[in-house]
Order: C-alpha cells, then sequence, then structure tokens
C-alpha cells in the first residue's frame, strides 16, 4: 500500500521492543517503503533519540497519547518518513497504576492524517504486546484510508 503510493513509514517503539518493525519487515519488498524503527525503551531515549518533552514525560507520563505523538513526530523528523507509527505501553505483567492498569497502551499515527488512541488491552506480557502491534498498523490503515 505504502510503495504504490510512493510512500514511507518509520516507526517508534517502547513496549513492543521492536515487534512492530519485525512485522513490517516480515512482508516481502517492506524496504521499497521502510525506513526502519527506533527502540526507545527508556524516558532518556524517548528524549534524546525522539525529542520528546521532559515537560510531557512529567505532565503526562510515558504511557500517554502525548507521549506517542511525540514519538511519532520525532521518529518522523529523524527519518523525513511520509508517516510514522508510535506505540507506548505497559505489557506488564507489574508496572500498572488505577490510571494506568498493565495493558495500557498509546498509539499515535503522525503524516497526512494525525490520529492517536489510547487501548486497554488484555492478555498475558507477549499478548499485550502482540494486540498492540496490531492496534498499531490498524491506526496507519485507518490514517492511510483516511487522506
Amino acid at each position: 500500500m505504502l510503495h504504490a503510493a510512493g510512500e514511507t513509514l518509520a516507526v517508534a517503539e517502547s513496549c513492543t521492543g521492536g515487534w512492530l518493525g519485525r512485522d513490517i519487515t516480515s512482508v516481502p519488498g517492506a524496504s521499497a517503503s521502510f525506513w526502519g524503527g527506533v527502540i526507545a525503551y527508556d524516558n532518556s531515549a524517548k528524549r534524546s533519540l525522539l525529542a520528546v518533552s521532559p515537560d510531557t514525560l512529567a505532565d503526562h507520563g510515558a504511557v500517554s497519547e502525548e507521549t506517542a505523538v511525540e514519538m511519532a513526530t520525532g521518529v518522523a523528523a529523524l527519518s523525513e518518513a511520509t508517516w510514522s507509527v508510535a506505540v507506548t505501553g505497559l505489557a506488564g505483567p507489574i508496572g500498572g497504576t488505577p490510571d494506568k492498569p498493565v495493558g495500557t497502551v498509546c498509539v499515535a499515527v503522525a503524516g497526512p492524517v494525525q490520529l492517536s488512541r489510547t487501548y486497554r488491552l488484555t492478555g498475558d506480557r507477549e499478548g499485550v504486546r502482540a494486540a498492540a502491534v496490531a492496534r498499531a498498523l490498524g491506526l496507519l490503515l485507518e490514517a492511510f484510508e483516511g487522506r
């Protein structure tokens, strides 16, 4: 879809740890459109590699749509890709809070259409991560079709 449109994609991942990039590159010919990705697991990586604001992290936390949006914008600037997708969340089994329980995942798309969503996913760590990748690809498709 991206190749046919002459467009490119970059990703920024936290809780998925490279799984999104792995799934994208499992498609033959992905190299024609996929720039690559940044795995920014620690907040210092989010700040230094993706230009996520320290204020955003302090005010909203690493698991927030605001952070996901800045991650997507940051990897877009770094890569100059047409589209970018970012995912950050709590895969568990620890780390959740009453406001952000394990399974909270935030996804953002930057490009000709900007979208962000927060999901409450269920399952074990691997299940949450797999579902987060599916949601990220789904949101990218929604944005792509909405341009």
